[in-house]
């Protein structure tokens, strides 16, 4: 025989579980930083339309940089945050990222 309350309970803790899950993320990658030397300003130094553009190519320069050691995916040293955030746009709204999951399955 089941007991009354032993399926509501299992579902509560997977919710509970669930939601535990983004504070932890969150405490991990407090811990990211990136190493000084990496980050530069100036004119000549990649920013956010660089890190867009090499984030849209990457797909490319992944299939290059295998037989090239001298083709590379992500430009070091960049301008930081910015050069980040262009190459991940680049690579979820540019290269298709987010346009295969918006395909209607009938």
């Amino acid at each position: 025989m089941k007991k009354a309350g032993s399926g509501s309970s299992n579902a509560n803790w997977r919710g509970l579980s669930r939601w535990a899950v983004l504070p932890a993320i969150l405490l991990i990658s407090a811990c990211a930083s990136q190493i000084p030397a990496t980050v530069e300003q100036g004119a000549d130094v990649p920013g956010f339309w660089w890190g867009m553009w090499h984030g849209f190519v990457f797909p490319f320069a992944f299939i290059g940089s295998l037989f090239d050691s001298g083709i590379a995916v992500y430009s070091v040293p960049n301008s930081g945050g910015w050069y980040d955030f262009g190459f991940f746009l680049g690579i979820t709204v540019l290269g298709g990222g987010s346009h295969f999951r918006s395909k209607r399955r009938d």
